[in-house]
């Protein structure tokens, strides 16, 4: 028996019950969309924080205080100072009631200096960033500039910001806006405040404001990515010590008053977060795959049953044990075949929307293609051979006498 004849039969045998091979392959095709999916999400995933991570700047160290009162420009230096950092800057931070004519808004407002926009990549959209010379200007988010207040806030124009100082008083100030960042997406990579709704002003002006001298925090910038990672553990045992936590706490979180974070650190998080959903969609589709081979072998056990008196004719007619079993084998292969394009389709279309809708990269591998059509292929063999085995060992008179 060629296979253009087994091909033939096993089609005509498909569109005889097309309603039972549909659910026949309807475990194969959720199987293989699954397996699909997830791979090219994955993939885009991976691209997405990639691209965003090398917008931010691999080579980002972000320090928070998790205490008031503990950094001041004596920890400023401690970094500084740091083999490998070749840039840092303080940072004060706070939510402020702005107000922009009429609208007032709470907004994240952030104590910066000059050097901020170079160490954290910041990309300003229209007018220019904060200088050390300026006093009462402000660097507006895109977000802030653009949808806050239900109105665009040009530069040059003015906002109020009134700010909360440890003593419970509030003191408002009037503020020129000198800039407005470009638009930027990369706040779960970063690990800090959202830079578009973020608004920035000189962080000398600031503490004035509060009455204070020290910092929320720092932002260092290291000379390569590879040496982030190392260069953030020497900053973090120079900065407990300078902070007096004992030597045997050094490598405990929960006894430092800060916390530190490096983009290598985070991408690592973001990593094992990945492979723990691509370990459960992963299980979810052999599930479904194994739900699909089970179908497949009983749909063809039924067949066999079915045809049985077919089988004994096809025998009698010269066709060898062989034949059969080929025959039937092919029958599978063709139901899980069909399946995995169907299934291929399905996961294709189902990663692009979800691509669409999170605004990510959408990257389909083309060897996912291949992957659909060789998942689908062993499935068909696996479920068929015991369905073909049967039919192929029928003896043909008792096949011909079944009713």
């Amino acid at each position: 028996m060629d296979l253009r004849e087994a091909l033939v039969i096993a089609l005509g045998s498909i569109r005889s019950a097309k309603l039972r091979s549909a659910l026949t392959m309807l475990g194969i095709i959720i199987g293989v969309a699954a397996v699909v999916a997830n791979v090219s999400l994955g993939t885009s995933f991976n691209q997405y924080f990639t691209d965003e991570l090398g917008s931010l700047g691999s080579n980002f160290i972000i320090i928070y205080s998790q205490d008031v009162n503990i950094f001041y420009d004596a920890q400023l230096e401690v970094i500084r100072n740091t083999p490998g950092v070749v840039g840092v800057s303080a940072f004060n931070q706070q939510t402020a009631a702005v107000t922009y004519l009429s609208a007032t808004r709470q907004i994240d407002v952030q104590g910066v200096s000059a050097d901020t926009q170079e160490i954290s990549n910041l990309h300003v959209g229209s007018g220019s960033f904060l200088t050390d010379k300026d006093r009462h200007v402000a660097v507006l988010g895109k977000e802030v500039a653009e949808e806050k207040f239900g109105r665009n806030v040009p530069v040059k124009n003015y906002i109020d910001i009134t700010f909360r100082r440890n003593d419970g008083t509030t003191v408002t100030r009037k503020f020129r806006v000198k800039g407005v960042l470009e638009g930027e997406d990369n706040t779960f990579v970063q690990g800090g405040p959202d830079r578009d709704v973020t608004i920035y002003i000189p962080i000398r002006t600031m503490n004035e404001i509060l009455g204070v001298e020290d910092y929320s925090g720092f932002s260092a910038k290291t000379a390569s990515a590879e040496s982030v990672r190392p260069v953030s553990e020497e900053v973090d045992r120079r900065l407990a010590r300078n902070l007096g936590v004992p030597a045997r706490d050094i490598d405990n979180e929960d006894a430092k008053p800060y916390r530190i974070f490096n983009q290598a650190d985070i991408l690592d998080q973001l990593d094992m977060l990945s492979n723990s959903l691509t370990i459960l969609i992963t299980v979810i589709a052999l599930v479904a795959l194994l739900v699909g081979s089970i179908g497949i072998m009983n749909i063809m056990l039924v067949t066999v049953t079915e045809r049985t008196k077919e089988i004994g004719l096809l025998k009698s007619l010269g066709y060898t044990r062989s034949d059969i079993l080929t025959l039937f084998m092919f029958e599978s292969v063709v139901v899980g075949v069909i399946g995995g394009i169907l299934g291929t389709l399905l996961g294709m279309a189902g990663s692009f929307a979800v691509e669409i809708y999170l605004d990510i990269p959408r990257v389909f591998p083309m060897y996912l293609i291949f992957l659909g059509f060789i998942i689908s292929v062993i499935v068909g063999l696996i479920a068929g051979v015991y369905p073909a085995s049967r039919a192929a060992s029928l003896d043909p008179v008792e096949a011909l006498r079944h009713e």
